[in-house]
């Protein structure tokens, strides 16, 4: 019988957990925002990381001024 490989890390959905504040400090810093951006990235589009992920690519892009 053949043995099942464990799925690999990029195929799962990594989720965010905001009921803890260590995980919440891990995410800002994997995104490179602060822990309020992940929050209410997680607000606005859920907690799948790659949706929040886009949310605050998209968001930094429309903060930026323009010359």
């Amino acid at each position: 019988m053949p043995t099942q490989q464990n799925p690999s890390r990029s195929a799962r959905k990594e989720r965010i957990d905001l009921s803890y504040d260590y995980a919440v400090c891990a995410w800002a810093r994997h995104f490179n925002v602060s822990e309020r951006h992940v929050k209410e990235a997680v607000a606005a589009v859920g907690d799948d990381a790659e949706k929040v992920r886009a949310h605050l690519k998209a968001v930094r892009s429309s903060e930026r001024p323009s010359a």
